[in-house]
């Protein structure tokens, strides 16, 4: 079954870009996804530009509305995602809790829909 999961933290939260401790979490970061790999896990992972690049659409009565920013405004916003092929729950969140900034943010372990079965 495929696991989504979606990596959250505060927007200041976590090392900062450019100090040795941003440097040993990118490490961290690949490190990790090695292991996904080379345990069968991984199908796929990326992080997200900053929350100010993002832009949130609805449609509505036929037109479409666009809205500067993100979704919902919250302290703690996405920042990335691990898409993972996992027996069951408990070894998704095993794989989760391997995520670094698991540390100082949150990491949300979501199954996905199999619209086969």
């Amino acid at each position: 079954m495929k696991y989504m999961a979606l990596i959250y933290s505060a927007e200041n939260a976590g090392p900062q870009y450019g100090t040795d401790e941003f440097n040993k979490m990118l490490a961290d970061y690949q490190s990790v996804t090695e292991q996904f790999i080379k345990d069968g896990v991984f199908v796929s992972g990326d992080g997200l530009q900053d929350v100010n690049t993002a832009t949130t659409i609805s449609v509505r009565n036929g037109k479409v509305e666009t809205i500067d920013g993100p979704f919902a405004e919250t302290k703690e916003q996405l920042g990335g995602y691990y898409l993972f092929e996992c027996d069951n729950l408990d070894q998704a969140l095993k794989y989760a809790a391997m995520i670094p900034s698991a540390k100082y943010g949150r990491v949300e372990v979501r199954p996905l829909m199999n619209y086969d079965e």
